[in-house]
């Protein structure tokens, strides 16, 4: 199953609010949720039974198991390498080998490979089992993941919103204009945190109907709908009259399912009815079924643990003879060890495509084809990038001219974990020009008429504020230029590349407990902070990506931070460095795939603005060393770290929300270096970037500050030029003061800077 399931926990709740629960009473807690599928409440208590006994290899080893069930394969790989550390019984001898399968799974082939050649000597006198196969298949593996690799593939494209949701969506078919698809999805859901609290947490059948405007909201098939049993995997049979699916029982968080058949007549399923015949086997999980035309015959592929494969699931076939499927043959060619799935057969080109996590490949799950050459299958072949990826692809099939996927790869939909869950993906070929126009016009009058945040909105409002940091004077080094041509991914790169330098520099000097302190420090710094900073990022970008395709304008506010380290002023413009080294990672995203968004050139109106404050040090915390020559707390320190940082602070859309009239793209302004009674005069420039004629009122909450008046008025498209004056007479030291920008109807405003060092 590929989304969470989050069960009620009211039973439990009278008992924690009253005592803190002992050890044993967490982890048989966490344990039952574990074994129910409640992945991420497992985790929760878990966690806290860690905070009680964080040297517990069992308790590590618990929350590696379970972030791996949860697909979250960056966690999963952290605790794995702490079982691997620190399992000096080798109560777990599996750790290395799924270490190195987390790192493969997060793209990281070259430790995969490293880690895999452990875990190959590991069970080096265990030939013959199933964990030295699987080691030694995972070191080629990766070796060929190297090897063939690439960034530069095409992505496919995520399907909108009316098809796929939060939850879990697999493809199937197309029939009468219909996309027929599956999702775990939930009837209960807390919006804030999309938390389930339904024990019904089932998959069912769905279509969306496909028109020249793209795919429309979604539909629960009723006439499958069966409360108590999960379906899913549908597929007709050649002659449009009968339709095959899996109905699956849970058993803890796994399916025990069967292959069931209904009437097909005139849009509506009826006589719902186990297969009969030699297909379900009791006692065997038998499912993702699969109606073709292969060598002449109608035939059903199938996946089965029956007896007669090679691995736990693997993929046979039957052919309809006399109103019957006969005996049904394994097709042993591409089955493994590992588990086989979602066979799909190309009769265009006669080729079976599956996936399997055993065959070469870039992640978990991997698509791959087979050729059926006169009756036999060819070895496997990797269908290779971009419908593989390190994560799970599954449910390959063709649609005319589009290829389509389900995956949970980085850019799916997600609530809390982004590789939680499997979205169907696609490959469309390219639209011609009028086309393109005519759908993005429709596009645009749709969207137009909403008047509330949309889903993907409000989920990207609720990831800010997104906090990005940098090495010391970093983007370049020792200049004073207020621009860069490095991209913030690069810089981050660099970064993580000095972590252990920078561990080395910090416990120079310190006595050994004191350095062992201030370096774990510094490693959860770099872990929670920095790494996850980048990771959001992308996240984010992909939400904003998603946005802009829908023809929205994006405004990003974006403040900066240097730690104090250098001249004020110096630290300014390496502020505003790095806020460059950010507008270029948008625009060379995905090479490059939101440039013409950023440049305002985009064909369906999409636009992505930015809107900056760079602070340098003048918010920085005072206490922070900014001595040259103490690097060791002004440069490599964990305090130090924290100011160097730039912050996503919010985002503001054109579409779905209402506008917010007044733009100014950098609200700060920088006095520099001041004698102390200096007034400081300047003034802001204001735009209006509505047609019609808005008011606005300014609000100073200083004494010290005063503006050239508290109310304008300004024409559509024009600009106000605000005047203010700053006494420095009662103030010390480096300042920050600042007024709002309010206007009527608006709970947000806008707030404008003034900084200053008073000397």
């Amino acid at each position: 199953m590929s989304r969470l399931y989050l069960g009620s926990l009211f039973v439990f709740i009278s008992f924690f609010s009253f005592a803190q629960p002992k050890l044993k009473q967490l982890v048989t807690f966490a344990d039952e949720q574990y074994k129910k599928g409640d992945y991420y409440y497992a985790l929760s208590y878990y966690r806290q039974a860690l905070q009680q006994d964080s040297t517990s290899v069992e308790l590590l080893w618990k929350m590696a198991e379970t972030q791996r069930a949860y697909k979250d394969y960056v966690e999963a790989e952290k605790y794995y390498a702490k079982v691997f550390a620190r399992d000096q019984e080798q109560k777990y001898p599996t750790s290395i080998l799924f270490l190195g399968l987390m790192q493969k799974q997060n793209g990281n082939y070259s430790a995969a490979f490293e880690t895999m050649k452990l875990a190959k000597r590991r069970f080096e006198g265990e030939k013959g089992e199933y964990w030295y196969k699987k080691a030694n298949q995972e070191v080629e593996s990766a070796a060929w993941a190297i090897k063939n690799f690439s960034d530069t593939a095409q992505p496919l494209k995520r399907l909108p919103l009316t098809v796929n949701s939060y939850d879990a969506e697999f493809g199937h078919t197309f029939r009468d204009g219909k996309l027929i698809f599956s999702s775990l999805r939930a009837d209960s859901v807390k919006e804030k945190n999309q938390e389930v609290y339904s024990k019904t947490y089932k998959t069912h059948i769905y279509s969306a109907t496909v028109t020249e405007n793209g795919f429309q909201k979604n539909q629960v098939v009723k006439d499958l709908f069966n409360d108590k049993i999960s379906a899913g995997n549908g597929t007709f049979s050649l002659d449009g009259r009968r339709f095959y699916f899996s109905n699956c029982e849970d058993e803890g968080f796994n399916y025990r399912c069967k292959i069931m058949v209904a009437t097909y007549e005139n849009g509506r399923w009826s006589r719902v009815d186990s297969l009969k015949g030699s297909i379900n086997q009791a006692g065997k999980n038998t499912t993702m079924p699969h109606v073709t035309r292969m060598n002449g015959d109608e035939v059903l592929f199938f996946v089965s643990d029956r007896e007669g494969g090679k691995g736990a699931l693997d993929i046979w076939y039957a052919k309809w003879k006399d109103g019957r499927f006969l005996d049904p043959i394994a097709v042993n060619s591409i089955n493994s060890e590992d588990n086989e799935l979602t066979p799909w057969y190309d009769t265009l080109e006669n080729k079976l495509y599956f996936s399997s996590s055993w065959h070469y490949g870039f992640g978990g799950q991997d698509v791959f084809f087979s050729t059926n050459k006169n009756g036999k299958f060819t070895p496997p072949v990797n269908a290779g990038l971009p419908i593989n990826s390190p994560a799970n692809d599954q449910y390959f099939f063709k649609h005319k001219d589009t290829l389509l996927v389900s995956t949970n790869r980085i850019g799916s939909y997600y609530a809390k974990n982004p590789t939680c869950c499997s979205d169907i993906f696609a490959y469309f070929p390219p639209k011609k020009v009028e086309e393109v126009k005519k759908i993005e016009e429709v596009k645009v009058v749709e969207e137009v008429k909403k008047k509330e945040l949309t889903e993907n909105q409000k989920r990207i409002k609720q990831r800010l504020p997104v906090t990005l940091y940098f090495r010391n004077d970093e983007p370049d080094a020792s200049s004073w230029a207020t621009t860069t041509k490095q991209n913030y991914l690069n810089t981050y790169q660099l970064y993580v590349g000095r972590y252990d330098y920078y561990k080395t520099e910090l416990a120079k000097g310190l006595a050994p407990d004191v350095a062992q302190k201030r370096v774990a420090d510094l490693s959860c710094f770099f872990s929670d902070n920095v790494d996850k900073g980048a990771k959001d990022l992308i996240m984010l970008t992909e939400m904003i990506k998603a946005e802009l395709e829908l023809g929205s304008a994006v405004t990003l506010f974006i403040k900066g931070f240097a730690s104090p380290v250098a001249k004020t002023d110096y630290n300014v413009n390496l502020t505003k460095r790095r806020i460059s080294s950010l507008i270029n990672f948008f625009n060379e995203y995905n090479n490059g795939e939101l440039t013409n968004y950023v440049s305002g050139t985009a064909a369906n109106g999409g636009k992505l603005t930015f809107t900056f404050a760079p602070f340098g040090e003048y918010t920085a915390d005072q206490t922070t060393s900014d001595n040259t020559k103490d690097q060791s707390n002004s440069v490599f320190s964990k305090e130090a770290g924290i100011e160097r940082k730039i912050q996503i602070e919010n985002i503001s859309f054109d579409k779905d929300e209402k506008i917010f009239p007044f733009l100014c793209q950098n609200p700060v302004f920088t006095a520099g270096t001041v004698k102390k009674g200096d007034l400081i005069t300047g003034t802001f420039t204001i735009n209006n970037i509505m047609t019609d004629k808005q008011t606005f009122e300014l609000v100073s909450n200083s004494k010290d500050l005063t503006v050239s008046s508290k109310t304008y008025t300004v024409d559509g498209f024009s600009k106000a030029i605000i005047q203010f004056t700053l006494k420095t007479t009662d103030l010390n030291g480096l300042n920050k003061q600042s007024f709002l920008l309010k206007v009527d109807g608006f709970e947000v405003n806008s707030e404008f800077f003034i900084t200053s060092e008073v000397k």
